[in-house]
């Protein structure tokens, strides 16, 4: 369900691996009998019913049910977790001056991109809260 990489990808506004992240939400946030139904139902194959026209932007994230914004949030706070420092920690290196310039470019770029998906993770928090 979640592809090779086993993560989502999420954007500024809007979930880029959306099919997985809504097929893999409606299933773990099933009951064991609704699930049963939905595979007998073959419920894999076309669910387009369901989710033609949707998208998994960023308003229909604060939309979703409570069940389905739990599971996001922790998964959230765990992904956070797994950072050996903060959104804080990475901000205050970005506008510390000095302590920037003794990085080499590779962990400037590194950098950047770790306090990138930190704030995209933070607003996610915010959005299923």
């Amino acid at each position: 369900m979640v592809g090779e990489e086993g993560a989502f990808v999420l954007g500024w506004d809007e979930v880029l691996t959306e099919e997985e992240l809504s097929v893999t939400l409606k299933v773990l946030c099933m009951s064991e009998d609704e699930f049963k139904e939905y595979k007998e139902q073959d419920g894999w194959e076309d669910d387009s019913e369901e989710e033609e026209g949707s998208t998994l932007s960023n308003e229909a994230l604060s939309r979703l049910k409570p069940p389905c914004k739990r599971l996001l949030y922790d998964s959230v706070l765990l992904t956070l977790e797994s950072y050996a420092s903060d959104l804080k920690a990475e901000q205050d290196l970005l506008n510390n001056k000095e302590a920037y310039e003794k990085l080499s470019r590779r962990e400037q770029q590194a950098l950047h991109v770790r306090y990138g998906q930190k704030r995209i993770l933070h607003q996610l928090l915010e959005l299923v809260r």
